[in-house]
């Protein structure tokens, strides 16, 4: 995985070079940018494999810039806060960032979770040759090795880390998997926040749902987990 390209944007400075220092120890090719209008240009020019991006920058809004990378790219994205609010947190995740990490953290810590979702952006790689190449159910077909989905026949664009939970959800069709099954499965950890887990099952329903609030294909068994079809 050396050789993928980082952006990180930050306005603290140190940070900022510690977390520099620490992609390229590790072999990540880094940009760094410590205002939003800054790691906008770099964004377009530089076109990254991971946005490590702050939520509260000089001159710009960190969810506006994720709103805004979403709204045109499924570029994986993690958010950096030092907000205590969870809601913040919350509200990044509902734009379509793929992780979070407060501060202050590890950097070893962040390192291994960038590693996490730059995993889950290479689905091809998971397709084995005794496994199918397709999934279908409740009007939803994942073709594995395309990396496609489509719902009632219609094609539906999914980030990295809706795509790996639709697709593990489906391969276990009929079975209850709980939040942290799945924050395994699809994050590569058992121990954080199920939060993760509930908005993002709520943005893939938005995708692939006729009616989110009243889901046909992702149901919750509340205190269990969730189960497809």
């Amino acid at each position: 995985m050396t050789g993928r390209k980082i952006l990180i944007i930050d306005d603290d400075e140190l940070l900022v070079g510690a977390i520099q220092k620490k992609f390229e120890t590790a072999g990540f090719d880094v940009n760094v940018a410590t205002t939003g209008s800054e790691g906008r240009e770099l964004l377009e020019r530089e076109k990254p494999d991971l946005l490590v991006l702050d939520l509260a920058l000089p001159d710009d809004d960190g969810t506006d810039i994720c709103r805004d990378v979403r709204a045109s790219s499924t570029i994986p994205i993690i958010m950096l806060t030092g907000r205590a609010e969870e809601t913040d947190r919350i509200v990044g995740l509902e734009l379509g960032a793929d992780d979070y990490v407060t501060k202050p953290f590890s950097l070893s810590e962040l390192v291994a979770r960038a590693r996490a979702v730059l995993r889950r952006t290479e689905p091809q790689r998971q397709v084995q040759e005794e496994e199918p190449t397709m999934l279908q159910g409740a009007g939803v077909t994942v073709n594995l090795r395309a990396h496609e989905v489509t719902v009632d026949g219609q094609p539906v664009s999914l980030t990295p880390t809706e795509y790996k939970l639709l697709v593990t959800l489906m391969k276990h069709e009929g079975e209850v998997l709980s939040a942290e099954k799945l924050l395994e499965a699809v994050w590569g950890y058992d121990e954080y926040d199920t939060h993760l887990v509930e908005v993002h099952i709520a943005n893939l329903r938005s995708k692939i749902e006729p009616d989110p609030k009243n889901p046909e294909r992702i149901h919750t068994l509340r205190a269990f987990g969730y189960r497809f079809g």
